[in-house]
Protein backbone atom coordinates (compact mmCIF):
# COMPACT_ATOMS: atom_id res chain seq x y z
CA UNK A 1 0.00 0.00 0.00
CA UNK A 2 2.95 2.23 0.43
CA UNK A 3 3.98 2.14 -3.40
CA UNK A 4 0.61 2.91 -4.47
CA UNK A 5 0.79 6.77 -5.30
CA UNK A 6 -2.26 9.17 -4.04
CA UNK A 7 -1.55 11.97 -6.30
CA UNK A 8 -4.04 12.57 -9.01
CA UNK A 9 -3.24 12.33 -12.63
CA UNK A 10 -3.65 15.78 -14.56
CA UNK A 11 -7.09 16.55 -16.38
CA UNK A 12 -7.11 16.08 -20.09
CA UNK A 13 -7.08 19.66 -20.56
CA UNK A 14 -4.24 20.43 -18.59
CA UNK A 15 -2.78 17.02 -20.26
CA UNK A 16 -3.18 18.52 -23.89
CA UNK A 17 -1.74 21.85 -22.55
CA UNK A 18 1.35 20.39 -21.68
CA UNK A 19 1.64 18.08 -24.87
CA UNK A 20 1.32 21.40 -26.78
CA UNK A 21 4.32 23.17 -24.44
CA UNK A 22 6.57 20.74 -24.36
CA UNK A 23 6.34 20.05 -27.95
CA UNK A 24 7.02 23.88 -28.41
CA UNK A 25 9.93 24.26 -26.69
CA UNK A 26 11.50 21.15 -28.83
CA UNK A 27 10.80 22.63 -31.84
CA UNK A 28 13.09 24.24 -33.74
CA UNK A 29 12.24 25.00 -37.75
CA UNK A 30 8.45 24.97 -36.43
CA UNK A 31 9.41 27.85 -34.61
CA UNK A 32 10.56 30.00 -37.59
CA UNK A 33 7.24 28.90 -39.12
CA UNK A 34 4.85 30.01 -36.51
CA UNK A 35 6.67 33.19 -36.64
CA UNK A 36 6.23 33.52 -40.19
CA UNK A 37 2.67 32.56 -39.83
CA UNK A 38 1.87 35.13 -37.37
CA UNK A 39 3.61 38.07 -39.88
CA UNK A 40 1.58 36.92 -42.22
CA UNK A 41 -2.24 37.33 -40.20
CA UNK A 42 -0.77 41.01 -38.88
CA UNK A 43 -0.38 41.66 -42.76
CA UNK A 44 -3.66 40.11 -43.81
CA UNK A 45 -5.62 41.51 -40.97
CA UNK A 46 -4.47 44.98 -40.08
CA UNK A 47 -2.10 46.34 -43.03
CA UNK A 48 -4.31 45.19 -45.80
CA UNK A 49 -7.38 46.44 -43.87
CA UNK A 50 -5.84 49.88 -43.19
CA UNK A 51 -5.26 50.56 -46.84
CA UNK A 52 -7.76 48.24 -48.93
CA UNK A 53 -10.96 47.92 -46.60
CA UNK A 54 -11.81 51.40 -45.51
CA UNK A 55 -15.42 52.06 -43.34
CA UNK A 56 -18.03 52.43 -45.95
CA UNK A 57 -20.50 53.31 -43.67
CA UNK A 58 -18.97 55.75 -42.06
CA UNK A 59 -19.15 57.85 -44.81
CA UNK A 60 -23.36 57.35 -44.85
CA UNK A 61 -25.82 59.03 -43.32
CA UNK A 62 -24.93 59.97 -39.42
CA UNK A 63 -23.09 58.31 -36.80
CA UNK A 64 -25.95 56.38 -35.36
CA UNK A 65 -26.97 52.69 -35.99
CA UNK A 66 -30.28 52.77 -37.30
CA UNK A 67 -29.06 55.54 -40.42
CA UNK A 68 -26.37 52.99 -41.54
CA UNK A 69 -29.21 50.19 -41.03
CA UNK A 70 -31.14 52.06 -43.38
CA UNK A 71 -28.85 52.70 -46.05
CA UNK A 72 -27.94 49.09 -45.86
CA UNK A 73 -31.46 47.96 -46.14
CA UNK A 74 -31.94 50.19 -49.13
CA UNK A 75 -28.74 49.25 -50.80
CA UNK A 76 -29.74 45.87 -50.85
CA UNK A 77 -33.76 46.70 -52.03
CA UNK A 78 -32.54 48.60 -54.82
CA UNK A 79 -29.70 45.81 -55.78
CA UNK A 80 -31.89 42.93 -55.41
CA UNK A 81 -34.71 44.27 -58.19
CA UNK A 82 -31.79 45.33 -61.35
Amino acid sequence: MDNISTKRPPGYAKRIWYFYRDGFREMTVGKTLWALILIKLFILFFILKLFFFPDFLSTKGNTDDESRARYVGTELVERGVQ
